[in-house]
């Protein structure tokens, strides 16, 4: 009989848990340890079977970010600050990237069948919808940056984000406050359900509070087949609202990265940015305060969302139980872009 995980484990000195992870190239191991687990493995001639390799999968301490836009910068600094806190718990972790048309809900799955995972962290996604298909997420979970609402039952979830709706209204209500009545949007494509609309939706509201018409012809939408909030696109969308030769004296885009896009197509038509355009984006990239002019935005806490979603995905791994979600505020940073240098507003 040839050796087994057990063997390996004894000649070794260590635990067979230990050797399951240095098999699997688990991050959770001491470098040196895992050396010698794997010189001892070739020298014993030892062939790991599936049931050995798994033995202690199911104990395992694994967390999975699932994330689309990968490269996006505002997605990158929370999964630094959720990688931090994650291995503060002892806990491994790794990052599943999702194509544009991948589903996040059968890619859980599939990860929850094959990694054995304790939890998962969403960052955005849609869970509006689907409720069949979520009900079958049997672990706990936390969508960052995006809310839901009522789920099933059997779920353990909650949620960390923004009022996108209410935080739009705010930005666009700062750009009525100081003057501005004819206000373009860049806005996401016609069939968005989730934070694209709710941050249309707050455009509309604060011209409406402040008696005006969210003329259509101001609304400038992504095309349904490429829907990233891109630089590329933001510019695309410039100038395209730019040849309709509709008039406007303000221009919010529901993405800093778009909004940067924006500028650049502004610019290229001569047009001068606060003094002929204010431009106003969402998001609080850094990228906006070294951007010249700089960039007015309403800065979401983004390492404090990545913070409460690890920190709230833990208490219910520990108590099988679903938090209520979380809204935390965001903030106006008003910069030359809207101002010329010149501060006009204080918010409150």
């Amino acid at each position: 009989m040839g050796m087994t995980i057990k063997d390996i484990a004894k000649k070794c000195g260590v635990g067979v848990s230990t050797v399951s992870r240095a098999l699997n190239n688990h991050p959770d191991i001491n470098p040196e340890t895992k050396k010698m687990i794997l010189k001892t493995v070739e020298e014993s001639n030892f062939v790991p079977n599936n049931s050995a390799r798994n033995l202690k999968r199911t104990d395992s301490k694994s967390i999975a970010i699932l994330v689309k836009e990968i490269d996006n910068p505002f997605f990158a600094t929370m999964m630094r600050v959720m990688e931090k806190k994650i291995r503060r718990q002892k806990y491994s972790f790794f990052i599943q990237h999702m194509g544009k048309d991948q589903d996040e809900f059968d890619t859980a799955l599939e990860l929850i069948k094959e990694k054995k995972l304790r939890g998962i962290i969403f960052l955005g996604g849609d869970f509006r919808k689907n409720k069949e298909r979520i009900a079958k997420i049997k672990v706990p979970f936390v969508v960052s940056t995006a809310a839901f609402d009522k789920l099933p039952e059997k779920c353990i979830a909650s949620y960390v984000s923004i009022d996108d709706r209410a935080e739009s209204r705010k930005i666009v209500d700062y750009l009525c406050e100081t003057g501005h009545k004819k206000i373009a949007i860049l806005a996401s494509d016609k069939k968005d359900e989730n934070i694209g609309k709710l941050r249309l939706e707050g455009y509309r509201e604060a011209l409406k509070a402040h008696g005006l018409e969210a003329d259509e012809e101001r609304i400038c939408y992504l095309d349904e087949e490429d829907t990233t909030y891109s630089m590329e696109n933001g510019y695309r969308m410039m100038k395209k609202l730019l040849k309709k030769e509709t008039e406007f004296t303000a221009v919010f885009a529901i993405s800093d990265l778009m909004v940067i896009g924006a500028c650049k197509a502004l610019l290229e038509e001569g047009k001068r940015i606060p003094e002929d355009v204010a431009v106003a984006g969402f998001d609080g990239l850094d990228y906006t305060g070294f951007y010249q002019p700089a960039i007015t935005t309403m800065a979401q806490p983004v390492e404090e969302i990545a913070r409460q979603s690890v920190g709230i995905l833990f208490d219910m791994i520990e108590t099988k139980k679903s938090q209520e979600g979380k809204y935390l505020p965001a903030t106006l940073k008003e910069r030359e872009s809207t101002t010329g240098g010149r501060r006009t507003w204080k918010q409150d």
